[in-house]
């Protein structure tokens, strides 16, 4: 793998692969918490209109553009990225990278299709509103995290989306859009040298006239690190099953030990596989839930732990007593040494496994460039992992599930 950065500040990352299919991102640091001075919802409403033609190309010439070819052209935000990625038999890299880049950097955002566009995402929010699941997960971030931006919803509300103008638009593009806040990554079966050679001359091409040292970047306003007010609410829904969220504030993306432990600690208790602690208890033992998961989302300045199961209702406090009762558990004492192994072993082999993919590798390349300027995992992340103690996990079921730090969020 070849790490680098342009003269106009981009960060860039190419790694060879043995496969005939080219993965390619271009990921940009900014998202949702980023809308201070626009109209909620702005981030994923850009990234919707991006693809709604571009200085050289019509929408409908976009769309098709990489299909004709058998490839595949996506994006997603989330609060503190947007990020345009692209699959492509590996001869047809270059015209998927300048799609990419052509996309993020002259945009017009014809009026028709904003219009157009307009009504697509209010049908995306009012199908979010409509599934409990995702609602009450979108509520509880608005809940715990009020007053700082990461409490803004990334599809923002009816309302705000209405207002989004053309000039808007433009405006976020231009401020945001900069080569400083970009990485761009290819995973590829192509010689690194060579990727790296045609990438720089890429970047210098589109961004000729923008140079950038370390004092001139442009910097975003600091925010204060979010201080969560413990809740503990229920809402009725009228909904035929009841859904429920436990959870509170965990470590941010920078505090290595107290992270990793935190991964541990949500994979033993809810992670994907089926002998979580909490799936063997509320599903297979009684027959509560269907599902039961315990997520880690983390951010530059905090993290967000939350327990989402759904039930039903006459089940309620039988789960939440059975969560409490299990986290209780692990906050009173270590794992033994033969469980904090067999999760080590779990959790590395989980993400050896959902490594293993091209297009994963591209996404967590650029992701890692943008958080730490650098690329992460693989040893290092082994390494960091295997330094983790019992009592490290114990300590984050402590802090993370303190009862005077835990909220709660019931929909019925």
């Amino acid at each position: 793998m070849i790490t680098g950065k342009a003269d106009c500040g981009m960060q860039y990352a190419v790694k060879r692969s043995g496969s005939a299919v080219a993965y390619c991102a271009l990921s940009i640091h900014c998202g949702t918490r980023n809308e201070a001075g626009y109209h909620k919802g702005i981030a994923h409403f850009t990234e919707h209109t991006l693809f709604k033609g571009t200085a050289k190309r019509r929408a409908s010439v976009i769309n098709s553009y990489l299909e004709r070819l058998g490839g595949e052209l996506n994006a997603f935000t989330t609060k503190e990225e947007i990020v345009f990625h692209a699959t492509v038999l590996k001869e047809d890299l270059s015209k998927a990278a300048a799609l990419l880049f052509e996309l993020a950097t002259c945009p017009t955002f014809p009026e028709h299709e904003i219009e157009t566009e307009k009504g697509v995402v209010i049908d995306e929010i009012h199908s979010y509103k409509d599934s409990p699941a995702e609602d009450i997960y979108d509520k509880f971030e608005e809940m715990i995290f009020e007053g700082h931006p990461l409490s803004t919803n990334i599809l923002g509300t009816t309302a705000s989306v209405k207002r989004i103008s053309r000039d808007e638009l433009l405006r976020f593009v231009k401020e945001k859009f900069t080569a400083d806040k970009m990485a761009f990554t290819i995973v590829a079966d192509i010689d690194e040298k060579k990727m790296e050679k045609q990438v720089l001359k890429m970047v210098e091409d589109v961004f000729k006239d923008n140079t950038c040292t370390e004092q001139e970047k442009p910097q975003e306003p600091p925010t204060e690190q979010p201080k969560a007010q413990p809740f503990n609410k229920t809402l009725n829904k009228r909904n035929h099953q009841a859904n429920c969220i436990i959870g509170g504030l965990a470590p941010s993306l920078y505090q290595d030990r107290e992270r990793l432990a935190t991964v541990l600690l949500c994979n033993i208790l809810g992670g994907q596989a089926n002998n979580s602690i909490l799936n063997s208890v509320l599903r297979e033992k009684h027959g509560w839930v269907y599902g039961v998961e315990c997520s880690y989302t983390q951010f530059a300045d905090t993290g967000l732990v939350a327990i989402s199961l759904g039930c039903d209702k006459a089940n309620v406090e039988k789960c939440i007593n059975a969560v409490e009762k299990e986290i209780s558990k692990l906050q009173a004492e270590p794992l033994s040494e033969r469980k904090l192994k067999a999760a080590k072993k779990q959790l590395l082999g989980q993400l050896a496994i959902s490594g293993d993919n091209g297009e994963t590798q591209c996404l967590s390349m650029g992701k890692s460039l943008l958080a730490y300027g650098k690329i992460t995992g693989g040893k290092e992340t082994r390494s960091l992992i295997d330094g983790i103690k019992a009592e490290d996990i114990q300590e984050m079921a402590q802090t993370i599930f303190a009862p005077e730090r835990l909220s709660k969020l019931i929909y019925i």
